[in-house]
């Protein structure tokens, strides 16, 4: 929580029991030679399953990403549509929402730069998403360098 009492700070959570289930479900295929389903998005090895926890779900507004990163890299997070996920493994493409939040850090550099008008709008949905659902999951995706270690973030909403 921030220090002002009327923001809410959310963080992004990696949640390593859905990201090796999804995991397993690619593993599974290359073992039984077999296609995956129409669409269906396979996770690769940049990326990974992240969540957030809503803990108050009305009267938001979103006001900032906060993510830091330790090393150069970008990392792109992209929100899932669905409302209830006790298991994402057959992830369809369709079920990402447009636009994802992209975030990069250059070598030599302290600041992490996005485009902030993505960036923005991404955020603002996550509001009426929110109304509807106490959790929320997102697909991470690392490249440049950048690994999870590397990375913390979290969602600044007002409340």
């Amino acid at each position: 929580m921030a220090a002002d009492t009327s923001e809410l700070e959310l963080p992004l959570v990696q949640d390593v029991q859905l990201t090796n289930c999804m995991r397993l479900r690619v593993q599974s295929l290359q073992q039984k030679n077999e296609r995956p389903q129409d669409g269906e998005k396979l996770l690769q090895p940049h990326e990974y399953i992240y969540r957030v926890d809503f803990v108050r779900q009305h009267n938001l507004r979103f006001l900032h990403w906060k993510i830091q990163l330790e090393s150069a890299g970008k990392v792109s997070v992209a929100g899932t549509s669905q409302h209830w996920t006790p298991d994402l493994t057959n992830l369809m493409t369709r079920q990402l929402l447009e636009p994802a939040g992209i975030f990069w850090k250059k070598p030599g550099s302290n600041e992490v730069e996005c485009n902030e008008a993505d960036a923005q709008e991404f955020g603002e949905r996550l509001i009426e998403l929110a109304k509807i659902r106490k959790v929320m999951y997102f697909l991470l995706s690392f490249t440049d360098g950048l690994k999870p270690a590397h990375f913390t973030g979290s969602i600044v909403f007002k409340a």
